[in-house]
């Protein structure tokens, strides 16, 4: 059983470690975030600015905890607007290939519907990204057009039924 929390102060320490944990993981497929973002004074900025984003409405940040309360994932709305957002996630190597996005992702798409009324949401991600292009369809979500992620190939997905 998977477990989504709203991102909150207290999940600093778990979330730096999450990250450094999975730092060489994360960046065979997306860009590394830098070294500043791993420093404990730099993690901190930046946990705080996206709890203001938060508290803003501007997004909704989650992170991913299994049955034991390990922090396995992370799964993100940026950008709301309109009755939209932008979906990203992502989850620990050790948990990769266990349906753990897959159930995130579910859960996420019902509270966007439920919680914060959003009718929609939006995902992008490389085009050999198989992986992740099965979370999203696994979830609904249709291509709607290719995209560039990070200057390589990409497609563009999108999801109008939420909260079911």
């Amino acid at each position: 059983m998977l477990t989504l929390e709203r991102l909150r102060a207290d999940h600093a320490d778990a979330v730096l470690a999450f990250e450094r944990e999975n730092r060489a993981y994360f960046a065979r497929s997306v860009p590394d975030r830098g070294d500043a973002y791993f420093t404990p004074a730099g993690f901190a900025a930046r946990h705080e600015a996206l709890l203001a984003e938060q508290d803003a409405g501007i997004c909704h940040f989650h992170v991913v905890l299994d049955a034991d309360g390990h922090l396995v994932g992370r799964v993100n709305l940026v950008d709301v607007e309109d009755g939209s957002a932008e979906l990203g996630y992502r989850v620990g190597e050790l948990a990769a290939g266990k349906g753990v996005a897959t159930a995130a992702v579910a859960q996420l798409c019902r509270v966007a519907g439920t919680a914060y009324g959003l009718a929609s949401l939006v995902a992008v991600t490389h085009l050999d990204n198989l992986a992740s292009r099965a979370v999203l369809e696994r979830n609904s979500f249709t291509v709607v057009e290719d995209a560039l992620v990070d200057g390589r190939p990409g497609v563009r997905y999108r999801r109008s039924r939420l909260g079911h």
